[in-house]
């Protein structure tokens, strides 16, 4: 019944060097569009970045909602785009205690535009909030196929 000792699950909220470097060297040409899959923290822990802290504790799902606000001018501001964002849940396929609160796909015109979007001085000042939100998340870079 017992298959062995239990670790804590790993959680995943920021890239690599090793990853970021490989996104680097894909060498992907054209668009890049990153699907982003989040689960929040019941209450947004903001004790990396208490500047960014409200008054009162909020959720995670309320710091990423002020994670996106900020964001959005920047990621316009260098060419992207966000293509969707919605509400998530547990999955159809998939393993049934996995679950993500949030999927989000974002375009960029290139792996260099989002290089430089994602080092934009402005855009880190509002980090943050993502971190403060996140449980755990996935981005899965995707390059488009012709169909």
């Amino acid at each position: 019944m017992n298959s062995g000792p239990q670790t804590p699950l790993t959680t995943y909220l920021e890239p690599t060097q090793e990853a970021g470097r490989a996104f680097w060297q894909r060498g992907a040409g054209g668009p890049v569009v990153m699907l982003n899959l989040i689960r929040f923290r019941a209450i947004a822990d903001y004790s990396a970045h208490p500047e960014l802290a409200p008054a009162v504790p909020i959720s995670g799902e309320a710091a990423f909602d002020r994670y996106v606000a900020h964001t959005l001018p920047y990621l316009k501001e260098s060419g992207g785009d966000l293509l969707f964002l919605g509400s998530g849940g547990e999955l159809l396929i998939g393993p049934p205690e996995e679950r993500w609160d949030r999927a989000m796909l974002v375009r960029q015109a290139s792996v260099q535009s989002f290089m430089a979007f994602a080092q934009h001085a402005g855009y880190l000042a509002g980090l943050g909030h993502r971190t403060a939100a996140l449980e755990d998340s996935r981005l899965l870079p995707l390059a488009e196929l012709p169909v």
